[in-house]
């Protein structure tokens, strides 16, 4: 073994030389067309190609929608269908698809397997998007439909457990490496993880062995994604200092030289608990991916890691001050990294071996980052990063010997089209598109004025600079579905932050209104008895309570149905006195015998159990003389409120017997449903039937709203039972593991922790479907569906 961990830095490093050696012929190969002026000519031909289907008439429409789409979210889906109905949409989808093979499964175009997906994939996602109701918004993170496909692919397990892991590690990691961003950056890479594992994929695999990889593909990319927040991240940031940067950089080195993750040093372990937790996360993940590799295939997954890893410090720890950087010192390291990190992920699902695929991903590489580096150079800049573009920027004027990174970005282009990709249409049209987007949106992004001084100063060939920029302003139908996707998924994950901000604002607001409006009055009328009952109702308020079901009620009536709020409390107190009522019962020693409620002890075991007993009583008839004394509205629709609760009250007393009559008995899923729809469901569908029986709504939306809160509720008592086996009695504020004692019938003790979670999704996307049907704004009731199945409490 000690042999062994000798010899491995050795070898490494020779395998690194190697790859090092071969970028550094594809650079000077790269540097002998820019020299000799190759790429120009040829570079013209081809865009007067494809100019034919680009440079057109201005269109005022087309301009219209490309202005709103990036604006307004709404937009997004109607710009889909203006490209259908202009018969555009098969093109748009076909050169993104298209690219995608290229780029991250290192495809060629013109191979006839390659048409076939592509066109397999457009048409799916054509259909998919079209298939789209009109009211609904274009999202780049649907969970919805996402989890559908988990439950055709029979990975719900998989995709369960990394929602899981994404929601801590956003919810732990610090400002300074943006949690947004790492969430975006995760889902993007376990997606791409997915993509190449698909694309091994044929019709010949058996749906287990399927399911077994796509499971297998789904871990392995939250493994491999890690590393960029927890690594690239980390040392780019201004988390550590630059001593311990290096020590940080000497634990990754020495794993991948070794295979062996090295502890974490002490003095970083106690100036950085949050290191602990990414020390032990990339363990994990480093483990679990050895798990799943042969030994030649971990060697081949440690060496194209190595050369990623030891190409990305080069990089970083260049300086801009130093002026005596050559050229290759700037562009091999980077042909290096862009090549290995898609390289990585074929050694990461034990791809086919394929050379011409490998060599086609690694000359495609560094067209990639130099798009990506010109994008960002003004950040770069901004940040004392060294990239060919930023170099450039500062030494242009001192340092004549200096390749204009511009030029080289067109030589690649013309290189991969003319000699890696065979002088392909498809691939010719796909590029150059490509190219002509990045430059319109960096254009967008900077502005004319910047965008012109950039132009000039980085001006390949007089000419040829007039001709692209012309190409620029008059270039149609460049633009790219994945390039929409990620400016909605930016969108998407920053306005979600600030609409669950408002939403826990909202509820915290609406929450203490309610519960300033809930203690009850003591008897006066006399005065020689105290009056336990009101103190004991009181003792059992004032334990606090999420206040789900008057909160729900709250933003129903008041924000969408517009009513006044004073109005509406009694109707906010009625909810909470029958909800409290029955949690009383509940707690008593004859049904389940809670000693713990809402985090103090239940009301029997402060006031005893006959007091309990009439407290629950006077609560229920509370309630009922508060919805009596509603003004204001109808007086036949007050009338059909308090019927409707009757018999809301008549079914939650159905459902707990219910409960106290399975215990000990095994019950089916259905039948246990059941019993939680009366005890919890029902709850939650009074809560937005009763003002929508106020407002006078028809029964059309009362039964959307009924089908959501079945759902709903459901999935928050599934939720509860996760909750009474991991979690702890002093974050949830009641006793765990009660079920277990009583011999009750849960969700987990029927079908299993996992089966419970897969069911609890289920009714998740159930419950988010029926939002689909609803007329009024669903924001609140879909944050209040993501806090049912994420709450820790």
């Amino acid at each position: 073994m000690k042999e062994e961990t000798r010899t491995a830095p050795n070898l490494k490093d020779a395998s690194y030389a190697m790859h090092e050696k071969g970028a550094a012929v594809y650079f000077h190969r790269l540097t002998d067309h820019l020299k000799g002026k190759q790429h120009l000519s040829t570079l013209r031909e081809d865009f007067n190609i494809w100019k034919r289907q680009h440079i057109k008439r201005f269109s005022f429409t087309s301009k219209y929608f490309n202005e709103k789409r990036s604006k307004h979210p709404l937009y997004y889906h109607h710009y889909i269908q203006w490209l259908d109905k202009r018969g555009k949409l098969y093109d748009y989808l076909d050169r993104s698809i298209s690219y995608i093979y290229m780029r991250d499964i290192g495809r060629a175009l013109y191979d006839k397997e390659t048409k076939e997906k592509v066109s397999r994939s457009v048409e799916s996602i054509r259909q998919q998007l079209l298939g789209e109701k009109d009211n609904n918004q274009l999202s780049a993170f649907n969970m919805v439909e996402i989890y559908r496909w988990a439950q055709k692919e029979n990975v719900e397990s998989s995709l369960i457990w990394v929602i899981d892991k994404i929601k801590d590690i956003t919810a732990t990691i610090p400002k300074e490496l943006d949690p947004t961003e790492t969430r975006r950056k995760l889902i993007k890479i376990i997606g791409g993880v997915v993509i190449q594992e698909l694309d091994e994929l044929d019709a010949s695999v058996l749906p287990a062995t399927r399911a077994k990889r796509l499971d297998r593909a789904i871990r392995l990319g939250y493994a491999y994604g890690l590393t960029y927040p927890f690594i690239d991240d980390i040392l780019d940031s201004s988390l550590l200092a630059n001593e311990e940067k290096k020590d940080y950089a000497s634990i990754i080195r020495q794993t991948l030289l070794t295979g062996v993750v090295p502890p974490l040093s002490v003095w970083l372990k106690q100036t950085y608990p949050f290191m602990e937790f990414v020390h032990a996360e990339l363990k994990e993940a480093f483990e679990y991916i050895r798990s799943q590799h042969s030994k030649e295939a971990w060697e081949s997954f440690l060496e194209q890691s190595y050369v990623f890893f030891q190409s990305q410090e080069l990089d970083r720890e260049k300086d801009l001050a130093v002026e005596t950087y050559t050229n290759s010192d700037l562009y091999v390291p980077i042909i290096l990294k862009s090549a290995s990190s898609r390289l990585i992920v074929r050694s990461l699902i034990d791809a086919n071996e394929d050379q011409q695929v490998n060599e086609q991903t690694f000359y495609y590489g560094i067209y990639n980052q130099l798009s990506d580096d010109f994008a960002d150079m003004f950040t770069d800049m901004e940040a004392g990063s060294v990239t060919p573009y930023t170099y450039y920027l500062k030494y242009h004027e001192k340092r004549k010997d200096l390749i204009n990174p511009f030029e080289l970005y067109w030589t690649v282009i013309s290189y991969l089209i003319h000699h890696v990709y065979q002088s392909d249409g498809k691939t010719r049209e796909v590029i150059l598109s490509r190219a002509i987007n990045g430059l319109k949106r960096f254009k967008k992004k900077w502005g004319e004025q910047k965008y012109e001084e950039i132009m000039e100063l980085f001006s390949v060939e007089p000419e040829f600079n007039h001709e692209i920029q012309r190409i620029v302003r008059k270039a149609t139908d460049v633009d790219f579905f994945d390039k929409l996707l990620r400016d909605r998924m930016i969108d998407d994950l920053k306005n979600e932050k600030k609409e669950k901000e408002a939403f826990s604002d909202s509820v915290r607001k609406i929450r203490d209104t309610v519960n300033s409006m809930l203690p009850l009055t003591p008897s006066r009328s006399n005065s020689l008895f105290d009056d336990p009952i009101t103190e004991a109702a009181n003792y059992s308020l004032e334990s606090g309570g999420k206040r789900l079901r008057p909160v729900m009620t709250w933003v129903m009536a008041v924000e969408e149905y517009n009513m006044d709020p004073a109005t509406i409390a009694p109707l906010l107190k009625s909810l909470e006195y029958m909800h409290t009522a029955s949690l009383i019962y509940d707690d008593l020693p004859a049904q389940d015998n809670a000693s713990l409620r809402r985090g103090r002890p239940t009301l029997h075991e402060v006031y005893n159990t006959a007091n309990a007993e009439l407290a629950g009583i006077f609560l229920t008839q509370q309630a009922v003389a508060n919805q009596a004394s509603l003004t204001g509205f109808d007086q036949t629709a007050i009338l059909q409120l308090i019927y409707y609760s009757s018999i809301v009250a008549t079914d939650m007393c159905r459902g707990q017997a219910i409960d106290l009559s399975s215990r000990g008995k095994t019950l089916t899923v259905d039948e246990l449903t059941e019993m939680c729809f009366y005890k919890t469901g029902i709850g939650f569908e009074a809560s937005l039937i009763m003002p929508a029986i106020l407002a006078g709504k028809d029964e059309y939306e009362k039964e959307k709203l009924k089908l959501f809160a079945k759902h709903a509720g459901i999935a928050f008592q599934i939720k509860d039972d996760i909750l009474d086996v991991e979690g702890e009695s002093t974050q949830i504020g009641k006793n765990t593991r009660q079920d277990l004692e009583n011999h009750n019938a849960t969700f987990v003790s029927v079908i299993g922790l996992n089966g419970a979670k897969e069911l609890m999704w289920d009714h998740y996307c159930n419950a988010a479907e029926a939002l689909e049907g609803i007329k009024q704004n669903s924001t609140f009731l879909k944050h209040l569906l993501d806090y049912v199945i994420n709450r820790e409490n």
